[in-house]
């Protein structure tokens, strides 16, 4: 994942770090079945909502390929990516959800409200994130144009709301491996050891 293919993760980076540390956790390698027993929540912004059906079908999407129940999914909705933070924290907040998907759009208009409302929504969702403990990952697209938008949340592999449900379950993954990191290998992420 990235911009660039001059910013792409070399090949091979990460077996040369673990032959080189004592434990070496990747949480990028999804295996069928790595979303079983997850319990999901959304927050999704109503503002730009065409975009944000998008994004949250391509999730949806993505964790059903990953083998996710999503009869114990939550979706919320709230009126805009402002307040995805407050509907976030609830969420992370629950012992029923183990990580919660962002999603909405913000695009640039006349006025300077697109600055103070992606910013804030961003810096909201980080804290959010750091305080609970929990993933929570930020699919809100921040887009020029509509066009953009539209292209960002396209039906297919390239959709964000995807990506989002698969950074989900890949922090998930890191974060379940980091807490029993002596304990081995499992499912959905590799450790090495010297």
């Amino acid at each position: 994942m990235t911009s660039s293919d001059l910013t792409a993760l070399p090949a091979g980076a990460k077996k040369r770090a673990a032959a080189r540390v004592g434990n070496s956790i990747d949480g990028v390698a999804l295996v069928p079945g790595a979303a079983s027993g997850l319990r999901l929540g959304f927050a999704c912004a109503e503002f730009n909502g065409g975009i944000t059906a998008r994004l949250l079908t391509g999730a949806l999407d993505a964790l059903e390929e990953a083998g996710g129940g999503l009869s114990d999914a939550v979706v919320t909705w709230v009126p805009g990516a402002f307040e995805l933070p407050l509907v976030a924290q609830r969420l992370a907040e629950s012992d029923h959800i183990d990580a919660v998907i962002c999603l909405g759009a913000v695009i640039r208009g006349d006025t300077g409200h697109y600055e103070f409302v992606a910013g804030e929504c961003a810096s909201g969702l980080q804290r959010v994130q750091l305080d609970t403990g929990k993933p929570v990952v930020f699919g809100v697209l921040t887009t020029e144009t509509v066009e953009q938008a539209l292209v960002r949340s396209q039906p297919d592999e390239t959709n964000k709301g995807r990506e989002a449900a698969r950074t989900a379950l890949q922090t998930a993954a890191v974060l379940s491996a980091v807490s029993t990191v002596s304990g081995g290998s499992r499912v959905g992420f590799t450790t090495g050891r010297r």
